[in-house]
């Protein structure tokens, strides 16, 4: 569907004018619409907020299926980063669980609660940097964090309307997958899940990171549906 099929399909005709107008400018065309489709959820979204893509759902569609054939129970999962709250709704959804998500921002956490109450689930959200302020120990721990190195070329209209905050990161890009692997030793279970969203060239790097940090670890880096290098698990048994 074009962004102007887009426009016409959820604008009434009185604010269609005034989205045409908004696209023109440069702004998505999601923020036009303050709303996306994540998995079958409504998410409201706006400049606080990255606009969820294809790739996240697929980790968690890859999430879930790893998920439901390594834990019979309840689990415990926690969303580092979770913006518009898009991974923690859906997996709270789809899988026997207790959720909590983190933010560093704020106005982000803000519209995350919005879209956790919009979608009847029952999510703790919390104010840190990754697992700085994190105490228990969880099942499944991912993360679509800013994974962009500083100089990569990035689109005009992500890098002009996003919240940069939440598209780049210091030493390459690894800034994130470093911080939460260096603590994540005292913050997950065994057996467990990483579950992480990368950039088609870190998994290797992120492998190493991971090898450094935990003991007893298989590490996958798979594909989005691009044949990318997207998504690393790592698992503890």
């Amino acid at each position: 569907m074009s962004d102007i099929e887009y426009l016409k399909k959820y604008l009434s005709e009185e604010k269609y004018e005034d989205g045409i107008k908004k696209l023109k400018k440069g702004l998505p065309v999601q923020y036009i619409i303050g709303s996306v489709n994540f998995y079958g959820s409504e998410l409201k979204v706006d400049k606080n907020v990255l606009i969820p893509r294809f790739e996240t759902e697929l980790l968690v569609e890859k999430t879930i299926e790893y998920a439901k054939k390594t834990f019979k129970n309840e689990i415990k999962i926690i969303d580092l980063g979770t913006g518009s709250g898009a991974i923690a709704i859906t997996l709270k959804k789809k899988l026997n669980s207790k959720v909590d998500a983190i933010d560093i921002s704020d106005k982000a956490l803000d519209v995350a609660k919005y879209n956790a109450k919009k979608n009847n689930v029952k999510i703790s959200f919390f104010h840190s940097n990754m697992l700085d302020n994190v105490e228990e120990k969880y099942d499944i721990i991912i993360s679509n964090p800013p994974y962009i190195s500083f100089d990569e070329k990035v689109e005009d209209i992500v890098k002009n309307n996003e919240p940069n905050i939440a598209l780049y990161a210091n030493n390459n890009g690894l800034e994130f997958y470093e911080k939460i692997l260096k603590k994540s030793k005292n913050h997950i279970k065994r057996p467990g899940i990483i579950a992480f969203e990368i950039g088609m060239t870190q998994g290797k790097e992120i492998e190493t990171i991971a090898n450094n940090y935990l003991d007893n670890i298989k590490v996958k880096i798979e594909k989005d549906l691009t044949e990318r290098d997207r998504y690393v698990f790592i698992f503890l048994s």
